[in-house]
């Protein structure tokens, strides 16, 4: 997938300028959902990268997807990273409403990511609920790295996609040594009221390290009475690549997320 793309600057963001590459989805409508998207890395990938196949794959379902480069300037650390993204949010919601008085429809805005970003993505819907409430429209968490314990039975694959240690040096660099994992907006997984968040999408796969966090909290957020809608994908897809892991098989994950995505873009306007 190769959606258009182009490199910008964010000004006025709260935290500071940002560098953001903006993918344009095909087949955009006047209203295209609006997505903030937070790249993966374990924590650790602090560069901007030049491919993003999670971002593209969202814009071919017809969104506009702002890739922002969220980790360069605070080195992915608890909460500085986490302020940032927040901020973009609340940058890209404004946008949202300033155009929305021009007369423009008013798009949809969604905050999506996949592994860490998934984290800190789940951490700015907690935050927008808290903050301003009933601006998010949705989450987009794609295999969330939520669980700083590590302990799921699932993540005994870990190995096998070699991702085990470059996670456990990415929890020990995010929460560093300020106790952040007591922090709901750090550790959502151990956020006890989760009641009141925008809808979610919750993606996992088989063969993914991650599956039973990410299936644990989109079950949770069920049971708080957010509207969820999950998938658990067969193995065979090459899924760990999607957050950079290793995998016998090819990837062939992207249409899949394109197409999850647009179905709960459609169940969120129904």
């Amino acid at each position: 997938m190769s959606a258009p793309w182009k490199d910008v600057v964010l000004e006025n963001v709260p935290t500071g300028p940002v560098a953001a590459r903006i993918y344009n989805g095909e087949g955009l409508k006047k209203a295209a959902p609006l997505v903030l998207y937070l790249h993966g890395g374990a924590f650790l990938d602090t560069c901007h990268a030049t491919e993003r196949p999670v971002a593209a794959s969202l814009a071919e379902a017809g969104a506009i997807v702002v890739a922002a480069d969220y980790t360069s300037c605070n080195q992915n650390a608890f909460p500085k990273v986490l302020e940032c993204a927040y901020g973009l949010l609340a940058y890209l919601s404004n946008k949202r409403n300033m155009l929305a008085l021009g007369g423009a429809k008013k798009s949809l805005l969604f905050v999506a990511g996949e592994e860490s970003g998934g984290n800190v993505a789940a951490g700015v819907a907690l935050k927008a609920r808290d903050q301003i409430p009933g601006s998010l429209d949705g989450q987009v968490l794609i295999s969330p790295l939520l669980d700083p314990f590590m302990g799921s039975k699932s993540f005994l694959q870990a190995e096998e996609s070699g991702m085990r240690e470059r996670w456990t040096e990415g929890w020990n660099r995010y929460l560093g040594f300020l106790g952040g994992v007591c922090h709901p907006y750090a550790a959502p997984r151990y956020c006890s009221r989760l009641s009141g968040l925008a809808p979610a999408l919750v993606l996992t796969a088989e063969d993914d390290p991650l599956r039973d966090e990410s299936m644990e909290y989109g079950s949770r957020l069920k049971a708080a009475g957010v509207r969820v809608r999950q998938q658990v994908l067969p193995a065979g897809t090459g899924w760990p690549t999607l957050y950079g892991g290793q995998s016998k098989d090819k990837a062939s994950w992207q249409q899949d997320v394109c197409c999850c995505f647009k179905g709960f873009v459609e169940d969120v306007q129904a």
